[in-house]
């Protein structure tokens, strides 16, 4: 049975800093196309434990990605499409705090 026939118990989509899933076995590396268009990177299929799981980067391998140029839309068909009984997104980002201000350019 191919990654894609497979249910996908537990899907991530990695932030800045977070490209790959440490710990994750018999990796395949799907690439896969929706009607929005390539996602960010290769699906990574694998599994920890006895759980079958996708990681994917929002912003590329290499961050390559700003983020108004990561394709969510086609992340997210891309991982339903496997299957995926559930996504979490993994994120962070900057500052609300008016004293970090100046640091926007």
């Amino acid at each position: 049975m191919s990654a894609q026939n497979e249910k996908i118990d537990l899907a991530f989509i990695g932030g800045s800093g977070f490209y790959s899933l440490s710990g994750l076995r018999n990796v395949q590396y799907l690439q896969i196309n929706t009607p929005f268009g390539k996602p960010s990177a290769e699906i990574a299929v694998g599994e920890i434990s006895s759980t079958r799981v996708a990681f994917i980067p929002r912003h590329g391998v290499n961050h390559e990605l700003l983020p108004r140029e990561v394709p969510y839309a086609a992340n997210i068909y891309a991982l339903k499409s496997l299957n995926s009984e559930r996504i979490i997104s993994i994120s962070a980002v900057g500052s609300l705090d008016q004293k970090y201000n100046h640091l926007i350019w």
